[in-house]
């Protein structure tokens, strides 16, 4: 709806009528007067009758009409629209998801048919990001390298968009966990001390980079950095009958174990679809997501629609006064008449 923020401003409207009928009239002097060269041409706009100002009825109106928006436009009408949601609070929140050779593994089932490890991580971590609402989201991805694929956000449909588009070897081959833990606690030293939370999702151990992930760790509980750490793989398979393998003996759990329980986290395991999806829902149970709503109803200004239509207007009747106006002065010009009143 449209609503005005300055509504009193209205009381102005009446004020050139009570201007007229409360002050009195200038007397009229005959000492002096005012010589206008260009006398002929106003007389000939009918702006002047027998020396005295003239306003035709027409006039009046589009002057009180261009008052009129005048006092609207310094009313600041806004248009308020449909109230808007804001969360109460929200966490500050990365997700730094391991893209190394092993995670290709297709040791993991998702809605009944084999599936490899990220295909299982993305449509569960994506589920997740969904339900994050009022969470700043951040994506890190990391093998040999750590990089931040989407800055901390509100916009959770780019870092969805984002996490499914990341591929197996995109940042390397190899696993630097060190590395992902420090970008992140980089990426996170900003933000309120008390809500910066890294989640962080590996299949291997930290076999590249630059940092240590132990004393990455310690950097991380130094800044106040919460790391929840997720272990991806299943326990074993048979490849070939009578020959047994676990496919997730490059799992490094103690040393997961030991970055959750340095930070104030927890370590999870996932051995299948449905076991990471029920992490998620443990971490949204330590981390909760913001309370209760509130509303605020967006407004957008509108004050310059009647400030611009005065504007026209006003362009409008000079043109129609420039249009009235003689093209030249007469042959041998004209004396400059006189208009009675005071100087």
């Amino acid at each position: 709806m449209i609503t005005l923020q300055w509504p009193f401003v209205l009381a102005l409207l009446p004020l050139p009528f009570l201007v007229r009928l409360l002050l009195p009239r200038a007397p009229e002097r005959r000492t002096g007067a005012l010589r206008l060269p260009f006398f002929a041409e106003l007389a000939h706009a009918g702006l002047v009758a027998n020396g005295r100002p003239r306003f035709s009825r027409l006039r009046l109106a589009a002057l009180a009409f261009i008052w009129t928006l005048l006092v609207i436009a310094a009313a600041r009408p806004v248009y308020v629209g449909t109230p808007i949601a804001i969360p109460v609070e929200g966490r500050e929140m990365m997700l730094a998801v391991d893209l190394s050779a092993s995670m290709s593994s297709p040791d993991l089932v998702q809605s009944g048919v084999p599936a490899n490890r990220l295909q299982v991580v993305k449509r569960v971590a994506d589920d997740f990001i969904a339900r994050r609402t009022g969470d700043r989201i951040g994506l890190i991805l990391f093998s040999t390298r750590a990089y931040v694929q989407a800055p901390l956000t509100l916009d959770r449909t780019v870092v969805r968009q984002l996490l499914a588009e990341a591929s197996i070897g995109m940042t390397g081959r190899n696993t630097s966990i060190g590395d992902a833990i420090g970008l992140a606690v980089k990426t996170l030293r900003d933000r309120p001390a008390k809500d910066r939370v890294l989640i962080l999702l590996t299949d291997g151990a930290n076999t590249s980079g630059v940092l240590d992930p132990m004393e990455a760790a310690a950097i991380a509980a130094k800044e106040n950095v919460r790391i929840h750490t997720i272990g991806v793989g299943a326990d074993g398979m048979d490849f070939m009958p009578g020959a047994p393998m676990n496919p997730s003996g490059d799992l490094d759990e103690e040393a997961l174990k030991r970055i959750a329980g340095l930070t104030g986290g927890q370590y999870f395991r996932a051995r299948n679809d449905k076991g990471l999806a029920a992490i998620y829902a443990d971490i949204d149970r330590l981390e909760p997501v913001a309370g209760d709503p509130q509303f605020v109803r967006p407004s957008i200004a509108l004050f310059y629609w009647p400030l611009g239509a005065a504007l026209l207007v006003s362009f409008l009747m000079s043109a129609l006064l420039v249009m009235n106006r003689p093209l030249g002065r007469r042959a041998g010009g004209a004396e400059p008449a006189r208009v009675e009143g005071s100087a």
